[in-house]
């Protein structure tokens, strides 16, 4: 480097005595000899002057450059030395100590030195990947000695180049901080809304002593609940409570699952009706306003996804805890009224109206956009049904209703949907709440007026600024829901046989033929249905299979095997199709001793698992924690880039949180 900067110093001067040199001898060739021996003399004295100036200049960078690279050592080593830090050297490849500070020497608690040990002993936990990496601070804080630091530092080159590089690090106390900062976050406020599902229905037509003994004693449990986070539990309402407490506590609250909910559950109700409890948890808002609306915002979400449950939402997401009972139905008919009322102003309001499923569509989704079309059709509003390309599991049904002559030109894909789109198109969204799970995400993003028709529990992403959400997890089935609209808005001689039996075919299939998910208002639909000429025989003709579904479905079921005594997993090594594995699983449901099935198979580069329930077991929580969704009795997920044998595994660590949350192993009741 010394030779590089004098060699830069020097100028060069070559080129001039080479011109001299050159006229020096242009003289001889002229016959002035004694001109061209003087100039001659001339360029060598000055050639050796500039020479010894060179040197002289050479030697005196090369000093100088010296006595800076030594004074920049010096100072270097007594800012180390003397830096108001503590500062430790070591190698990070063997974490052995090379050189310590006093200071850091006085932290450590060590006055005759620490160099007969290593970092991983002296500061157990301490990583020093960053500094490998090339970063100047520690991402994380470091404990020593029952204090926090914030370590800076970098690499150097060791002396010894066997030892590899050299650390040096600078440890800053943060200890007061950072126990500010946790005590800020320990005590920032956390407001939930607690509700009672249904308060009405278990007093109805109870004496008043009886309700109060039954609100008391719930009160009573409430107050158990919330004494120990020292907070404020207020009674809004005889069904409604508001509880703020500190954000520390929030964490006890999320690993007992809020206990309150069973604890609720079991209060003795003489109506037999067991009490359910909903709670909506409002964290890390900018305002007690914010978190308020945090809460009513987890409460609503909660009351969506069937009731007792608990929803804790953030600024990112939501969380759910709880929900595993089954519905029960609560609805009336006051809503079904006001929603078709809605709905019918929307439609004369539109230009024209496009409805549209999930993705692989069942019978489900298509019967309830064919109810939808019926009645746009009453409005007299041109409406059009979008059909995903590729086949589904609704294929027989999609070609019986384009048979019909009022749907021949009825059906677009979704990217001719999105040509006829203005700013009067209605898109009515059937069978899903959830916009990744729509048929065309582009067309809903596209379409400014949105209603949305569902009977799933709303999972943590949903369809947001509806202009209608007629959304009921107590149905049984969109086709149900959109059944109560066609009762308020058509008669029903206005309903053809065709849209009638697709209609029934969308309640049989998620009523598995009324033997399940059934209340009083899915018989009332089906029975306006079979006014309006439905016939379930001709309906049952679309679940019929062939021969080689029928024995791949049975060969599923020969894969299967019991855990927890009533579960049945049945994984398939290869594709087997979406509508076989539902019907596997159906299947097993049928077996003596099995109320609860999964069926998981091979898809390309995916698993899908198609799971059912015929008891207590809500299967819906199961999905939900392998990134799928459904209802408490049918539900379905698809995990993509995994293996099956990895699926099976991620399942059987799903149904081991939800049977034993303590952790115990699954096998053990296998």
């Amino acid at each position: 480097m010394e030779q590089k900067l004098t060699r830069l110093l020097t100028p060069q001067l070559g080129l001039c005595f080479a011109v001299m040199l050159l006229f020096s001898i242009v003289p001889l060739f002229l016959g002035r000899t004694d001109v061209a021996i003087a100039e001659l003399v001339v360029t060598v004295l000055v050639a050796a002057a500039c020479y010894l100036r060179s040197v002289r200049h050479r030697n005196a960078a090369a000093e100088l450059l010296r006595q800076v690279a030594d004074d920049l050592t010096s100072a270097t080593r007594d800012s180390t030395l003397n830096c108001p830090l503590p500062v430790i050297m070591f190698t990070p490849e063997t974490d052995e100590i090379v050189w310590s500070s006093d200071r850091f020497l006085r932290i450590c608690g060590s006055e005759e030195g620490i160099f007969d040990t290593n970092m991983a002993d002296l500061c157990p936990g301490f990583s020093t990947r960053w500094l490998l990496e090339g970063k100047n601070e520690c991402p994380d804080e470091v404990l020593l000695k029952d204090r926090r630091y914030q370590v800076f530092g970098n690499l150097t080159d060791s002396p010894d180049s066997a030892a590899g590089p050299l650390a040096t690090t600078y440890w800053l106390d943060v200890t007061e901080l950072a126990d500010t900062r946790d005590r800020y976050h320990a005590t920032r406020p956390v407001v939930s809304v607690l509700l009672l599902d249904n308060y009405e229905d278990t007093i109805k037509n109870q004496p008043d002593n009886v309700r109060t003994a039954m609100l008391s004693e719930i009160n009573r449990r409430l107050d158990q609940w919330t004494r120990e986070a020292n907070g404020f539990l207020c009674q809004l309402e005889r069904d409604r409570y508001l509880f703020v407490f500190e954000q520390r506590h929030l964490a006890h609250y999320q690993s007992e699952k809020f206990s309150v909910l069973d604890a609720v559950r079991e209060v003795d109700s003489p109506s037999g009706i067991p009490v359910t409890l909903s709670i909506g948890v409002g964290v890390d808002g900018d305002s007690p306003a914010e978190l308020f609306r945090f809460a009513m915002v987890s409460a609503d979400m909660a009351l969506s996804r069937g009731g007792d449950q608990a929803v804790v939402k953030n600024r990112a997401n939501f969380e759910f805890y709880g929900g595993r009972t089954k519905e029960t139905e609560r609805r009336t008919k006051v809503k079904s009224r006001v929603m078709a009322s809605a709905l019918g102003e929307l439609m004369d309001d539109a230009s024209c109206v496009m409805v549209m499923g999930h993705s692989a569509a069942d019978m489900d989704a298509v019967g309830a956009a064919v109810g939808v079309c019926a009645i746009a059709r009453k409005r007299g509003v041109p409406a059009y049904i979008i059909r995903e390309l590729g086949p589904t599991p609704a294929d027989e049904l999609y070609e019986r209703v384009s048979e019909m002559e009022r749907y021949r030109d009825c059906f677009l894909d979704g990217q001719n949907a999105l040509l006829r789109v203005d700013s009067g198109t209605l898109l009515v969204v059937v069978d899903t709440n959830r916009p990744e799970q729509v048929s065309s995400r582009e067309l809903l993003s596209a379409c400014g007026k949105v209603a949305v028709i569902d009977h799933h529990r709303r999972a943590a992403t949903y369809i947001e600024g509806a202009a209608l959400n007629f959304h009921e997890p107590y149905a049984s089935s969109a086709s149900e829901l959109v059944t109560e609209l066609l009762t308020y808005l058509l008669e029903p001689g206005e309903l053809s046989r065709g849209e009638a039996e697709a209609l029934l075919a969308g309640l049989m299939l998620d009523t598995k033929n009324f033997t399940m998910r059934t209340g009083g208002r899915t018989f009332e639909a089906a029975a306006f249905l079979r006014r309006s000429g439905g016939d379930t025989a001709e309906v049952q003709k679309l679940f019929q299979t062939n021969l080689s579904d029928a024995i791949a479905k049975y060969d599923i079921i020969q894969n299967a095997r019991v855990c927890y005594t009533d579960v049945a997993i049945a994984p398939v090594a290869h594709a087997v199709g979406r509508v076989t594995a539902a019907k596997a699983a159906d299947e097993l449901l049928n077996i003596a001793g099995i109320n609860t099935s999964f069926v998981l198979y091979q898809d390309e580069d995916k698993v899908v698992l198609s799971a059912r329930s015929n008891n207590d077991t809500n299967v819906q929580v199961i999905a939900e924690a392998l990134g799928g969704g459904g209802n408490a009795a049918a539900a379905g997920a698809q995990m993509p880039d995994t293996t099956l044998e990895t699926a099976e595994a991620r399942l059987l660590a799903a149904l081991a949180e939800y049977f034993t949350p303590d952790g115990t192993d699954p096998n053990d009741e296998a």
